[in-house]
């Protein structure tokens, strides 16, 4: 009877539309069906991507399903209704200001989830039979749960399968990232005929597109450019080994450059006292920058890498093989190598790799470092800090100052 149920709230509260809707749902659910209430629960926590509620407002229905003495809900039934203080509901959920309470109160019934049977005086309370049965309670009702489970249940399904559907994209996107970053560093090392600086650039370019949130939308077409792009360097590696012909492959000089036989050229002996300016071995110098610091500021040199960076020996024959598909000539690298050493050298050309399409033209960007170097007027710490505050910096797409001339870099 409309007395046992009464429809409007009390006091200044507006009765809404959604309301009318919930009320409506629960008097033409089955009587008699059946739903567990947790199950139910975790379906809408579930899809609460597509329900307009926060999680706060879950905590606070998660409280009120809490005060139902069973875990099955039965449509027409006449416990539905639960009647906790606000300060029990508060305590349940997890000590919630009361003020904050009445919000995510008023927004779960606002959305349809929960319905209010407000008494005369807008008090929670039950009246009882005389045998103790509940015969009238004023407070919640969890109707529109039980009216709308199936609706929770599909929700809840596509939200699932939207989640399995981003992870298998992030899945195909790292297996083409690697895969893509250690064939083009065979192709160099091998000495592959095949254009591996455009290659590269590709790679770069597809890269720069991935967001930071990404979603399936963004995500599926760059995988179909990663995978196209793996198909393609696959192919050309392939096509090396056709001719199978003995003896080692000697690879071309411009297009990898190593030096593996070729040594520093001898330094003066230093002046007393300067012994630490003077020395410029690359060991020397990639121990006094902590590998670990590279890597982590400049993560993109890994990929090329054979089993990773680390030890210094690693970071500069890695350096080596990215040299040639960044368009730096052996001469700029030799120049640099000569320098700074070996060790720093790297170091700078993991930078340089990092920036991305901000240096325009890295091997005269690396000649300007190294003439620098060479006057003792270049230090390769301030370049890492820099990268470090570009990271630091949230949505900051500007390149770092410091040790990157803008003079050069945005040529």
């Amino acid at each position: 009877m409309l007395d046992q149920n009464p429809i409007t709230p009390f006091g200044q509260r507006p009765l809404s539309l959604n309301s009318l809707r919930a009320q409506r749902d629960v008097r033409e659910c089955p009587k008699g069906k059946p739903v567990h209430k947790w199950q139910v629960f975790r379906n809408i926590c579930e899809a609460r991507a597509s329900l307009p509620v926060s999680e706060r407002a879950l905590a606070v229905l998660n409280a009120l399903l809490s005060f139902h003495p069973d875990t099955v809900l039965t449509a027409g039934a006449a416990d539905l209704v639960v009647f906790p203080s606000n300060r029990l509901l508060a305590l349940r959920a997890h000590g919630m200001a009361v003020s904050t309470l009445r919000r995510h109160l008023a927004a779960l019934v606002d959305h349809g989830l929960v319905l209010r049977r407000d008494s005369p005086n807008g008090k929670r309370y039950a009246r009882k039979t005389s045998s103790g049965d509940i015969e009238q309670a004023f407070g919640f009702d969890l109707g529109p749960i039980v009216a709308r489970a199936e609706e929770f249940a599909a929700a809840a399904e596509a939200a699932i399968a939207k989640r399995q559907a981003l992870g298998i994209l992030r899945e195909r996107m790292t297996l083409a990232r690697r895969d893509i970053a250690k064939m083009i560093a065979t192709g160099v090392e091998q000495g592959v005929a095949a254009d591996w600086a455009s290659y590269h650039r590709t790679f770069r370019e597809i890269l720069t597109r991935l967001p930071r949130v990404p979603t399936c939308k963004v995500l599926q077409p760059i995988v179909v450019e990663l995978a196209s792009l793996a198909k393609a360097i696959v192919k050309a590696l392939e096509q090396h080994l056709d001719p199978i012909e003995p003896g080692p492959l000697i690879p071309p000089a411009d297009q990898i450059n190593s030096f593996p036989e070729k040594p520093n050229p001898p330094e003066p002996d230093p002046a007393p006292g300067a012994h630490e300016m003077a020395d410029s071995d690359g060991s020397r110098t990639a121990n006094a920058i902590p590998i670990r610091m590279v890597v982590e500021l400049c993560p993109d040199i890994v990929d090329y890498a054979r089993g990773g960076i680390r030890t210094p020996q690693d970071l500069i024959a890695t350096a080596s093989t990215v040299r040639p598909m960044l368009g730096i000539s052996p001469s700029a690298w030799e120049e640099a190598r000569i320098a700074m050493g070996d060790g720093q050298a790297s170091v700078v050309l993991s930078a340089i790799l990092q920036r991305g399409n901000a240096i325009k033209s890295p091997g005269g960007y690396l000649r300007i470092l190294a003439r620098r170097a060479a006057d003792g007027k270049f230090s390769v710490w301030p370049m890492l800090m820099a990268l470090r505050r570009q990271g630091r910096a949230a949505g900051d797409r500007d390149p770092p100052s410091s040790s990157f001339p803008d003079d050069f870099s945005q040529r």
